[in-house]
């Protein structure tokens, strides 16, 4: 890809790409019933690119067993973006290798 509004090797190429931005088809992770997690991966116009997540959970049909599956779920996802941040950071020293 040479310039920042040529479609990436990754993109969508259709509808999804709009003013400057560019989407990879969605990559669905599917446990019937119980989960769904969409990702998707982006370039903004300014030519920075992440990941866009969507996660749906069912939850309990208890308040308190709800509440629990909640807090288990932002510490789980705390995690997860933490670890992909730390991985993206370069590493001194490593500059052009």
């Amino acid at each position: 890809m040479n310039r920042r509004n040529d479609h990436t090797d990754w993109c969508g190429k259709d509808h999804r790409c709009g003013l400057d931005e560019h989407r990879s088809d969605e990559i669905v992770v599917d446990v019937a019933g119980r989960s769904r997690a969409v990702l998707v991966r982006v370039r903004t116009a300014a030519g920075r690119e992440h990941a866009e997540v969507r996660v749906r959970v069912a939850l309990a049909p208890s308040e308190l067993a709800a509440r629990r599956q909640l807090v288990g779920l932002l510490g789980d996802l705390r995690e997860a973006v933490t670890r992909a941040a730390i991985t993206a950071r370069p590493r001194p020293g490593r500059a052009g290798r």
